[in-house]
């Protein structure tokens, strides 16, 4: 057997006949037999769907699970072609467009139908003209993804590609995750443009709902927008003011700064700092438990061992500790406080906190650094 196609379906008696028909059609145009493909209905519904699908030869996996991520995990578990094709059981999708897909699958790993013409009625305007635009734009800014349609619900892939992604998520996010690992694993994408048609019976897709689950995908998944880049500009944030305030007083729009602000600009500095570590963390787990490739890392894991990182941070933290005792030592003599002595405990303490961090996020990225077997 060749070919699966996957449908996912919830209450789409309307319409799950309709695609069964069409994709029967179109194989039996390219001369394939039905020995030679399988259509599988991964099937939530309560309605008459399974039956419908099943009076047409295809094969229902029946399960109660939420989530088109859900659906088309269920779905591979039975899938037995060497090509599988994806498409929704709405009939958002015209089947008979498959010949387009089919015909770039043999040079490449995934071929996306990218929805070009869009019928009167097929999507929102919000969803065509905000979502899809925004959250395509950010996952070629995050990934570097030259695709212009990241979320189409057409697309044909090669088992083999398929077994690689090792896909995780049980919603809409499922769309993402599959262009990002394919991207990461370098796989050969192409995507041809297709008809986006108005869906028979009611939507499941909502919104806002499933607009923050592909974002919070993209980030999650991406620890240079979600950790370094914010922690990077708190950190600078906090420490250029903070060193202007140090050496001197600062005026701004007639107003004067004395020490009072340090405090804010410390919190700034850790909270950056502690940000960047975190990037760091999310990073050395991506390299260790799924598969990521990232020279700076491993050239960071080669120079800074869980040693040199101690040593620097234990530095760090007796620098802040010795100028406390200085502090201390000149309260014990009777010298009266200045503005200087509570600015050097201000510096005094980011250098503590900034060393524990240090220590501590040595050790952990070191377990992080534990390779699973």
């Amino acid at each position: 057997m060749r070919y699966s196609f996957v449908l996912p379906c919830r209450n789409e008696e309307k319409a799950i006949g309709v695609c069964i028909k069409k994709i029967r059609l179109i194989m039996n145009e390219l001369a394939i037999p039905l020995e030679e493909y399988e259509i599988i209905s991964s099937d939530s519904s309560w309605d008459k769907s399974p039956e419908i699908a099943r009076s047409l030869g295809a094969k229902v996996v029946k399960h109660n699970k939420v989530g088109y991520g859900n659906a088309y995990l269920e779905g591979f578990k039975h899938v037995q072609g060497e090509i599988v094709i994806l498409g929704d059981a709405d009939d958002t999708y015209n089947f008979l467009e498959l010949p387009n897909l089919l015909a770039h699958i043999d040079k490449h790993d995934l071929v996306l139908g990218e929805r070009k013409y869009f019928k009167k009625g097929s999507m929102p305007f919000l969803n065509k003209y905000i979502g899809n635009p925004i959250l395509s734009g950010m996952l070629r800014l995050f990934y570097r993804a030259k695709v212009k349609d990241a979320h189409t619900g057409f697309r044909v892939i090669k088992k083999s590609a398929l077994d690689r992604l090792n896909l995780q998520t049980t919603g809409m996010e499922f769309a993402s995750e599959m262009i990002v690992k394919a991207f990461k694993l370098r796989l050969r994408i192409k995507e041809v443009p297709i008809n986006y048609h108005p869906r028979r019976g009611e939507t499941k897709l909502r919104r806002f709902r499933d607009a923050w689950r592909h974002i919070r995908f993209l980030l999650l998944y991406s620890p240079l927008w979600l950790f370094f880049l914010p922690g990077l500009f708190l950190f600078f944030l906090g420490l250029i003011p903070m060193i202007l305030l140090y050496m001197d007083t600062i005026t701004i729009l007639g107003i004067r700064l004395f020490y009072h602000p340090m405090f804010l600009f410390a919190l700034l500095v850790m909270v950056g700092y502690q940000l960047i570590i975190f990037s760091l963390f999310a990073k050395t787990y991506a390299i260790t438990h799924l598969g990521e490739k990232s020279p700076g890392i491993n050239f960071i894991s080669k120079h800074l061992t869980i040693e040199r990182t101690s040593i620097i941070g234990l530095l760090i933290t007796l620098t802040g500790i010795i100028i406390y005792a200085f502090i201390f030592s000149r309260w014990m003599r009777g010298e009266s406080a200045s503005f200087n002595e509570i600015k050097n405990s201000i510096v005094a303490l980011t250098l503590i906190v900034i060393g524990i961090q240090t220590i501590s996020s040595s050790f952990m990225l070191s377990i992080l650094g534990i390779k699973e077997n």
